[in-house]
């Protein structure tokens, strides 16, 4: 397994994983938008995106961070917002390994730490984090306030 940074050449071989990661979540396909939604992201320079591939060059995961900031600490903070492995790939360190890299460029950028959210009833996901060294958070409780048009 290779780990590396996407960019706009990757488009046509992430965004069908992108689609099952987004249809696992509920959300409908939409093929066309979801291409044009990481097309922008990766060309605005607005997120990294890390793919795993297989030693047959087939895409086996991804993740993809935004950057943010923490006032309190006055550094940068990595959103790990999106990541997914393809169903014939699990059980195989996929994940693990596409944490590893974005924490790893995260100490490069010098940031203070990296956020993961994920569905409260996703135990794999949780398992997976918390063996990398996530800890949930205790400090904060989060809220989200939908945005919407009323």
């Amino acid at each position: 397994m290779r780990i590396t940074q996407a960019t706009l050449e990757h488009l046509d071989l992430l965004t069908p994983l992108f689609v099952k990661y987004r249809e696992f979540y509920g959300a409908l396909a939409y093929p066309d938008s979801s291409r044009a939604f990481l097309e922008k992201r990766l060309r605005r320079k607005e997120s990294v995106i890390y793919l795993a591939l297989g030693d047959d060059g087939k895409l086996m995961g991804f993740c993809q961070l935004y950057p943010s900031f923490s006032s309190l600490s006055l550094k940068r903070v990595w959103i790990l917002n999106d990541i997914y492995v393809a169903e014939d790939a699990r059980r195989q360190l996929v994940a693990d390994n596409l944490i590893r890299t974005a924490k790893k460029m995260a100490k490069e950028t010098n940031a203070v730490r990296m956020r993961v959210s994920t569905s409260s009833d996703n135990e794999v996901a949780q398992k997976t984090y918390e063996s990398i060294g996530f800890r949930e958070d205790s400090e904060f409780k989060n809220y989200v306030l939908p945005i919407s048009d009323e």
